[in-house]
């Protein structure tokens, strides 16, 4: 199957990059290449692009369609938290831009073998990076009753989570829940019926759940955001595509705390912590998607671009 994904914001994210021809810039989700495609078609043969990604098919699609290329670009497989180690590797001190588009790719929902889609019956899988051990699988039927309910009602924002753990917890005392279309019908039995009716598919606030949970994908942006940052030459840019309100809140706290790192008491007439600004928020509130990008393309539906320019 063919790798597809259409780039959200894409037009908005490379504006604000403000690419410089010779620069050096990171895609730290490579996904299908869309965005470094425009990155490095923007670039002289002096300028160089990096993309790491950690998802083997991501890796094998994004390289047959950067060829063109050459060397001007140098994939990775890896996470974006190790950013640091792939740039040390590659004798790169500091950089002019880096991307990140947290979505998971339309290829990976599409592809229903990996096991993201609660759409088609698939086994229980969600990994990122297939060479990990632990599957959702593993998360649905060996996790708790209380665990099971809290990553659902954090990470999955529904208000139905102590319903859907208790009813997981019930159904694997029977069968071990091994396929997604398993799971989706266990997850609809426990939302009244008045409720399946709006608000779109009943079990994609528990797939999405997991999926962070299995790929930590909140504690790696939490870790990664100033380590990011630290690598930035003065006027670098790094652009953030989140697609989940606790992903949009990490970034803009993190944003926000590089711009303005003091811990005084707002009374002190001076700074004594000697905690200095690292440069400024570009987007004071997020970048959306155009009625047009909409319309084009639903999954940009909740997507959302922030902008940090180091000094």
């Amino acid at each position: 199957m063919q790798f597809n994904h259409k780039s959200v914001l894409l037009k908005e994210t490379i504006d604000n990059l403000n690419i410089n021809p010779d620069g050096i810039y990171v895609d730290g989700t490579l996904g299908g290449g869309g965005h470094s495609y425009e990155i490095a078609k923007r670039l002289s043969n002096n300028g160089k692009l990096i993309g790491i990604d950690q998802d083997e098919d991501a890796i094998k699609a994004a390289s047959e369609r950067l060829k063109e290329f050459g060397s001007k670009v140098t994939i990775v497989r890896n996470n974006y938290c190790n950013m640091n180690l792939v740039l040390d590797e590659l004798g790169i001190a500091k950089v002019d831009g880096i991307i990140l588009d947290l979505g998971v790719s339309s290829y990976q929902l599409d592809t229903a073998e990996r096991g993201f889609t609660y759409k088609e019956d698939a086994p229980l899988d969600m990994r990122m990076d297939q060479r990990q051990k632990l599957t959702a699988k593993d998360i649905v039927n060996n996790y708790s009753e209380f665990d099971l309910y809290r990553i659902i009602r954090d990470y999955g924002e529904d208000k139905f989570a102590k319903n859907i753990a208790k009813h997981i917890v019930a159904a694997r005392q029977n069968e071990e829940i091994v396929s997604t279309l398993q799971l989706g019908e266990i997850i609809k039995a426990a939302i009244p019926m008045k409720c399946r009716a709006v608000g779109g598919h009943p079990a994609k606030k528990t797939f999405q759940a997991i999926r962070i949970e299995l790929n930590h994908e909140l504690e790696v942006l939490e870790n990664s955001v100033d380590m990011m940052i630290d690598r930035l030459n003065s006027k670098g840019r790094i652009c953030i595509i989140t697609f989940h309100s606790l992903e949009d809140r990490i970034v803009k706290t993190r944003f926000k705390n590089n711009e303005n790192p003091c811990t005084c008491p707002p009374d002190f007439p001076v700074c004594i912590c000697g905690k200095a600004s690292r440069g400024k928020v570009v987007t004071r509130k997020p970048i959306l998607p155009s009625e047009e990008e909409l319309e084009e393309n639903k999954r940009s539906k909740s997507s959302k671009l922030r902008v940090f320019e180091k000094i």
